[in-house]
Formats: C-alpha cells, sequence, structure tokens
C-alpha cells in the first residue's frame, strides 16, 4: 500500500513557474514508477510525465515536454515536479500516482493516486 499526498500547487502568472511535490509513505516506494497526471475542469485526466523506479529515465508528454522536469528522491520517498513557462492552459488538479509497470502513460496502468493539488495559470 503507498499512499501519496502532493503539495506546491497555487496561483502563478503565464510565463511563471511552479514546483509540485508529492510524498509517499511506505518502505517500497522505490519499486513504484511514478507519474504525473492533470484534470483541467470538463476535461479527462491526461498523463504529464512519468519517471522510473531508479530515476534514470523519464517520460514526458509532447504539450509539456521542454518545460516540466520530473525527478524523485527515493532516500526521501518523493517525486517532484519542475513546472517552467507555465501557459494558461496549464491550469489544473495535477495528481501523483505510482504503477508496478514502469514509464505507462496510462490511468488504468497506475495503482495509487494522491488527492490532487490545484494549479492555476493567469493570463
Amino acid at each position: 500500500q503507498v499512499q501519496l499526498v502532493e503539495s506546491g500547487g497555487g496561483l502563478v502568472q503565464a510565463g511563471g513557474s511552479l514546483r509540485l511535490s508529492c510524498a509517499a509513505s511506505g518502505r517500497t516506494f522505490s519499486s513504484y514508477a511514478m507519474g504525473w497526471f492533470r484534470q483541467a475542469p470538463r476535461k479527462e485526466r491526461e498523463f504529464v510525465a512519468a519517471i522510473s523506479r531508479s530515476g534514470g529515465n523519464t517520460y514526458y508528454a509532447d504539450y509539456v515536454k521542454g518545460r516540466f522536469t520530473i525527478s524523485r528522491d527515493n532516500a526521501k520517498n518523493t517525486v517532484s515536479l519542475q513546472m517552467n513557462s507555465l501557459k494558461p492552459e496549464d491550469t489544473a488538479v495535477y495528481y501523483c500516482a505510482a504503477n508496478k509497470i514502469g514509464l505507462v502513460r496510462t490511468r488504468r496502468e497506475y495503482d495509487y493516486w494522491g488527492q490532487g493539488t490545484q494549479v492555476t495559470v493567469s493570463s
């Protein structure tokens, strides 16, 4: 069982930056690949980024590539999402999630989810 708690969301102007963090409980964090998803109002939850168990490999959705960076610290049981050059269309609730498979982008392949943190980008 893994419990995930996101933090770091907020209101930022377009072009600004935010750093999201996700703290995981349990001693098996390093056995899970981790991902970030987001859900805007009236839209489906969509994949943002994923990172392998060791942190050595990452995978990004095209719409955030070059702007967002996912990282993890297995000693601290945390995964982060550094978001730069934010756009109004990045406004959403951001969720971290854990899976046993690897660098995947499909929601159903993730086993555990956090409660989400709101990111609002003003124009």
